[in-house]
């Protein structure tokens, strides 16, 4: 493997040993300080086997600090137990204050093991951060080093290796995740909370909803399967089921779900000489979506004359996408292209939904050291709906009008930071602005902000918070389609809350909440929503 001057390096400071006040005490009857200083007083002396007994008897004793776990790795290395220096300093890592150092020392340790992927990215991680700049440089002449060890490597040993592991590589791969729970509902039909009056209609009556609570299923199975041919491409097949599914069978038009199948191919190719990677995933999907169309009002399925259009929201999409990222040390760009067809039932006493949707976005990101990233988005997308008839300036949704296309502008920025290796949290904003093709009588502009929390204590355990508030300000558009209304004003809110706890690497527990909120001059769509469900998870 040629010749790395590990100890040079240590020599230097690298395994950066943090010894405190010596203490030379009797092994007998002492407490956890003693033992540790004790312990540091053998490391100084080189005598690492005793020194690992003394931080043994701290531990027993009661101590557990990222110092002891540090420090015991340190021993672990120059004992030459890497395996466990291992396990010891990863617990280090997880300390801010011993992050930086913890990570070369196990970029020292993997490369001792005979992981050089490891080492780099540990070594790659000391380099990245700028807490500790002479880390940060010696962090910096150890990936030189093994980059050039790794040149200077016979070719034909290289062949061999890359062909061994490319047997070794699986021929496919199978991921399976499925979720089901029990969750409870609030309000199940989005219904208005307070009585109003109707304007829509030309006799005015007031409307007083019914809010109806519920206990539901939800369900989520993933699958996928990959065929690894290609060196740096693997071809796939998914599908997806999505659904709720509420338990009172007064309550089942309030049941949903989907069913998605896609197949198309991954690509990522990695450089790390010159850190840089390439991905590009492509896609074609066909999905089948079931809803009942309801009346917020009580639940019940709405009908025209007499005839039930229950099935006006299910409808089948199908179209091709693809994504294309090129991502280098600090700086990424993205691009992505989507087009679909919707076809909804056929419901013959009232207009369709089918439409056609085109999608055309790109991003650019910048990461400012290890901690931080800003990224800016932008898209533009549209929906042409082929007999949908459009909305004139007075509110009139007249058959004799043109059809709808709606045509829309986003651009969006977000901002993240790292507080902690195990906790960050971010913010965005995206404005949108919406463009009815005809008269302008839908044209809308929409402001939204939000934010994301993510910390996870344990590898075990993980938290994840956030949400956003919208405001819409329309142009042309009257509350209940009215004129004398005057304009419709709209506000939405929404929070989401998700924890998981892992019992192992297939099974985990996981628990949710979600809450919404609209309010609107247009009273018909104004309403508050909360959701709470518990899960059980299997991964394969």
């Amino acid at each position: 493997m040629g010749i790395f001057p590990i100890e040079h390096i240590v020599k230097r400071g690298l395994a950066a040993f943090a010894l405190l006040t010596l203490c030379a005490s009797s092994a007998f009857a002492m407490t956890a300080d003693e033992a540790f200083n004790d312990g540091n007083r053998l490391f100084r002396d080189d005598l690492y086997w005793a020194a690992l007994l003394r931080y043994r008897q701290a531990a027993e004793a009661g101590m557990d600090n990222a110092m002891l776990h540090y420090n015991m790795g340190v021993a672990h290395y120059r004992a030459g137990q890497h395996t466990r220096a291992n396990q010891s300093l990863r617990r280090a890592v997880r300390s801010p204050n011993l992050r930086v150092v913890s990570q070369f020392n196990l970029g020292l340790n993997s490369y001792k093991l005979g992981d050089i992927d490891g080492a780099l990215d540990w070594f790659r991680q000391a380099r990245d951060q700028e807490e500790n700049a002479r880390i940060r440089r010696l962090a910096i002449e150890a990936i030189k080093r093994i980059n050039r060890e790794q040149e200077e490597t016979d070719e034909l040993l290289v062949r061999v290796e890359k062909r061994r592991e490319e047997q070794q590589r699986d021929f496919v791969n199978f991921d399976l995740t499925a979720t089901v729970g029990f969750g409870t509902d609030d309000n199940v039909y989005n219904s208005p909370t307070d009585p109003y009056i109707d304007f829509s209609d030309p006799a005015a009556p007031t409307v007083t909803p019914e809010v109806t609570s519920g206990a539901f299923i939800p369900v989520d199975v993933r699958a996928r399967y990959y065929i690894n041919s290609l060196k740096f491409e693997s071809f796939y097949l998914g599908y997806r089921l999505k659904g709720r599914y509420y338990q009172d069978q007064e309550l089942e038009n309030a049941n949903e779900y989907s069913h998605e199948l896609s197949f198309g191919s991954t690509y990522h190719k990695e450089d790390e000489e010159r850190e840089r990677s390439r991905r590009i995933f492509s896609a074609f999907t066909i999905a089948q979506h079931d809803q009942t169309f309801f009346d917020p009002d009580d639940g019940n399925e709405y009908d025209v004359g007499g005839e039930l259009i229950g099935d006006r929201y299910n409808y089948v999409r199908y179209g091709p996408e693809i994504t294309w990222v090129q991502s280098y040390r600090k700086f990424a760009l993205g691009l992505r292209l989507k087009g679909q067809l919707w076809n909804y039932d056929d419901t013959e006493v009232v207009p369709e939904y089918d439409h056609e949707y085109f999608v055309f976005g790109a991003h650019a990101q910048y990461k400012f050291g290890g901690t931080s990233l800003i990224r800016f988005t932008v898209d533009k997308y549209s929906r042409r709906y082929s007999d949908r008839p459009s909305f004139d300036l007075n509110g009139q949704q007249l058959i004799t009008n043109p059809t709808v296309r709606y045509d829309y502008l986003a651009a969006g920025v977000t901002a993240r930071q790292r507080i902690t290796d195990n906790m960050w949290f971010g913010f965005n904003y995206e404005v949108t602005q919406r463009e009815d093709r005809f008269q302008g009588y839908y044209d809308y502009m929409r402001n939204e902000y939000g934010f994301d929390f993510q910390w996870t204590p344990s590898p075990r355990f993980k938290v994840e918070f956030g949400g956003y508030y919208r405001t819409y300000d329309f142009d042309n558009t009257f509350a209940f389609h009215n004129p004398a209304i005057g304009i419709r004003t709209q506000e939405a809110v929404r929070g989401n809350l998700f924890t998981e706890y892992r019992f192992s690497p297939h099974l985990s527990i996981e628990a949710q909440a979600e809450y919404r909120e609209r309010t609107s001059t247009d009273l018909r769509t104004q309403y508050d929503r909360t959701w709470y469900s518990l899960g059980v998870t299997w991964r394969q």
